[in-house]
């Protein structure tokens, strides 16, 4: 038998169609997948309600009209011996409307503390419109390190969900102040020209040139004793060094400030861990109130639109560097009145100009238990009593030179050449 001989020639046509109409619709295909949309294939993204970010969003800014009246929530904080400059602070700052929180730290004795809520408790226009609230359980307050930072977070957290008897419910504008502070016009002045503002606006004085900061308290690593300690302390530093982050950027500026009620509940919340990530870091970070809150505002793409580069303070620093404000006195009244600023710092206890700026810029005539008056003001005055003895429309405002003062300063913030050029920069 002869064999079979099966030439190659012949298995090369026998494959040569299919290979050829295999070739042509894998090409046909490669072009209809490249140039024509194809609606029926399902999609692999995921849909955004499965992310947590989905969920959680800012609290859109009070639902007012235009030119309607806002509501300032302060916190004014103080130490030992403070408790009489923190009330004479309160009276200069109150309106019946506006909420206020109290803070003499632990190093304050219990007494002052008790001393100082009682005194309230016992005022007739304070008690009868519930609005201010001492902090009971005081923080351990050190110079220096974060626990002042921890002190404000607590403050605001009262303001966001206290009881609205308490203050809690409503408000738009976060300030906070110190007992070394004061008020340079009233709150009819403040709370008028705060009416014409957008209410997401921050006005913090901040930068991302932080220039010798960075050696001195960027990289340093120091611990707090306030954190964890009963008993006051300087903070100390750990030998070791650490780098500037590369996770987000670092600002500084004062740590004296108005944040929108928006801006509050993120860093409290903090719904995308920045605020927390940035808290964490600025826990070893000396003098860190002049760097977390403006850190979170200008790494956080929602709020860093929002800075107005001001902290609408007048204060007398030191030159160089610019860390320790004079004392101000009477030879500093009339540059504080010039700056248009609605507050100024620091001031001693009783200091002479103090009285002056009763009498002059907020009309606080009536004695050192009489809070500023302003068109809530009631009463009849028969007799030489107290107008703002009796609370009467807390929305009915008059406005004064102050208005004035201030509104010239909002505008020239809010300018072309200044607002914003000067965000987050």
């Amino acid at each position: 038998m002869k064999p079979i001989v099966v030439h190659a020639a012949a298995v090369d046509r026998r494959w040569l169609l299919p290979l050829a109409v295999g070739s042509a619709l894998s090409l046909f295909l490669l072009v209809l997948l490249t140039t024509v949309p194809l609606p029926f294939f399902p999609s692999s993204s995921p849909s955004p309600a499965l992310f947590v970010e989905h969920k959680l969003a800012p609290t859109p800014p009070a639902s007012r009209a235009a030119g309607s009246l806002p509501r300032i929530a302060y916190v004014i904080s103080g130490s030992a011996r403070d408790a009489a400059a923190l009330r004479r602070v309160l009276l200069a700052l109150y309106h019946p409307r506006n909420l206020y929180v109290l803070h003499l730290d632990a190093e304050a004795p219990e007494s002052d503390r008790r001393g100082l809520a009682a005194g309230l408790a016992a005022h007739p226009v304070i008690a009868a419109a519930g609005n201010v609230r001492v902090v009971e359980r005081a923080n351990l307050v050190t110079y220096r390190g974060p626990t002042m930072v921890a002190s404000t977070l607590h403050a605001a957290a009262a303001l966001l969900w206290g009881h609205s008897g308490a203050g809690g419910s409503d408000w738009d504008w976060f300030i906070n102040l110190s007992a070394s502070d004061y008020p340079l016009v009233t709150q009819d002045d403040l709370i008028h020209v705060f009416s014409k503002l957008p209410r997401d606006l921050n006005f913090i004085d901040h930068t991302s040139n932080i220039g010798w900061k960075e050696f001195q308290r960027a990289k340093p690593v120091i611990i707090d004793p306030g954190l964890y300690m009963k008993k006051k302390a300087d903070v100390f530093w750990i030998p070791q060094r650490r780098s500037v982050p590369t996770a987000f950027k670092l600002f500084t500026g004062s740590a004296w400030m108005a944040l929108s009620r928006s801006l509050v509940e993120y860093s409290i919340w903090g719904w995308d861990n920045l605020p927390r990530t940035v808290l964490m870091y600025y826990s070893n970070f000396i003098s860190s109130p002049e760097g977390y809150f403006h850190t979170v505002v200008c790494n956080a793409e929602e709020f860093k639109n929002t800075t107005v580069n001001h902290d609408l303070h007048y204060i007398s620093w030191d030159n160089p560097p610019k860390q320790h404000p004079h004392y101000l006195t009477m030879d500093d009244l009339d540059r504080m009145i010039a700056s248009d600023a609605p507050f100024a710092r620091k001031f001693h206890a009783d200091e002479p100009v103090l009285d002056r700026i009763d009498a002059e810029l907020l009309s606080r005539r009536a004695g050192p238990d009489a809070p500023t008056p302003g068109g809530w003001c009631a009463g009849t005055g028969d007799n030489g009593s107290d107008p703002c003895s009796v609370v009467g429309n807390t929305s009915f405002l008059q406005p004064g030179r102050g208005a004035v003062r201030l509104q010239r300063l909002v505008t020239s913030l809010l300018s072309e050449e200044k607002f914003h050029p000067r965000q987050c920069k």
